[in-house]
């Protein structure tokens, strides 16, 4: 049985991270940063917006934004480190400590997505 390969499937979590913060950061530091404060579009009041992120498919959009985020972010820095800075005998150590930062950052969304909201 050939020995299954991990790396197809930390590619596609990259590439689902970055479309993910691609399309969705931008449009909330626009709506958030600017279009909100100068008053180019009305804001949502708090409980309107409390309202938004109680429904349960927006906690799961935004927590998959998150998670995808987070891996992507997870795998740039990975091979920063290993390319970039040529830290190629470190390799499982820091792969670990970047895939083990950006699950226990998701543990951190997914628990205050629960709790918070």
């Amino acid at each position: 049985m050939p020995k299954r390969q991990v790396e197809p499937f930390a590619w596609l979590a990259f590439s689902a991270g970055g479309v993910m913060a691609a399309l969705f950061v931008p449009m909330l530091l626009f709506l958030f940063g600017l279009a909100f404060p100068l008053g180019w579009i009305s804001a949502p009041s708090h409980p309107e917006l409390l309202d938004l992120l109680s429904h349960p498919v927006s906690r799961i959009v935004l927590l998959g934004v998150c998670v995808l985020a987070l891996l992507h972010f997870a795998h740039r820095f990975r091979y920063t480190l290993h390319d970039g800075l040529q830290l190629k005998a470190m390799t499982g150590v820091i792969g670990a400590a970047c895939y083990g930062c950006a699950v226990l950052g998701s543990v951190a969304a997914a628990y205050l997505l629960v709790i918070y909201l």
